[in-house]
């Protein structure tokens, strides 16, 4: 007669327990990649900090879909895969980029301080809401992606009043309720999103490439992407309405 007990039977193998743990590993991986994106960025190399958040940025992309495929959520109960990827997350997005938003130069002095400190107050705010994502997906307010600010911080390199009011004005935003485009899981014009994505990618990287000179064609192409992650909820909203 088999003795085999049933809750021994539904324990994860030590092979499933060692990937599942590997994956959280990768993700904490993103952590350590933000350490040496500030050590550029205190070295005032910005375009090698903004490569080493892209690095960032393809971990936090691969490391969910993997999770969720190995079901490391129970395999490896003990660790939460949801806090951990938020930390990472918060290094990434937010804490490093407000260092490099506030010790570039690009913000008026005397508010460059304040303003950095805001930034990391309200992208910790956002972080710990629960609404932040909408039932669709979008995101609720600026969504915190202060890496992508600070990038076009330095690809438009405004004179520095109109790049404080902006700082200003993210920060005001990340706590109004209209929805921001998830560029990976919403569905709605999933495949033009996802073209746009790659175009922007490919954009970003030679811009970096070049140490952020590059022609207007680029910034404007850069600025036009930008533009219809931030702003395509609220135009088809408002174009419902005056369709009604």
């Amino acid at each position: 007669m088999d003795q085999t007990n049933p809750q021994q039977s539904l324990q994860p193998s030590p092979g499933k327990r060692v990937a599942a743990l590997s994956v959280h590993v990768f993700t904490a991986l993103g952590a350590g990649i933000a350490l040496i994106a500030l050590l550029e960025a205190v070295r005032e190399h910005w375009a090698a900090m903004f490569g080493w958040l892209g690095a960032a940025l393809v971990v936090d992309a691969l490391d969910g879909p993997i999770a969720r495929r190995l079901d490391i959520a129970r395999v490896q109960p003990n660790v939460s895969g949801d806090v951990l990827d938020l930390v990472v997350d918060f290094v990434t997005y937010v804490f490093v980029p407000a260092y490099a938003i506030t010790a570039s130069g690009l913000l008026l002095p005397l508010a460059a301080p304040a303003l950095g400190a805001g930034v990391v107050i309200s992208g910790a705010l956002y972080f710990s809401d629960r609404r932040m994502k909408a039932a669709d997906n979008h995101f609720r307010g600026f969504p915190a992606l202060w890496n992508a600010a600070a990038f076009y911080l330095f690809v438009l390199h405004l004179p520095r009043g109109l790049s404080t009011v902006g700082v200003a004005i993210l920060i005001v935003l990340t706590f109004v309720p209209f929805h921001v485009l998830h560029p990976i899981r919403v569905r709605r014009f999933r495949a033009l999103t996802l073209s746009l994505l790659a175009v922007w990618t490919v954009l970003a990287l030679f811009t970096l490439a070049r140490d952020f000179d590059v022609a207007w064609p680029v910034t404007v192409a850069l600025c036009g992407i930008a533009a219809y992650i931030l702003g395509t909820d609220a135009v088809i909203r408002v174009a419902r309405y005056f369709v009604r």
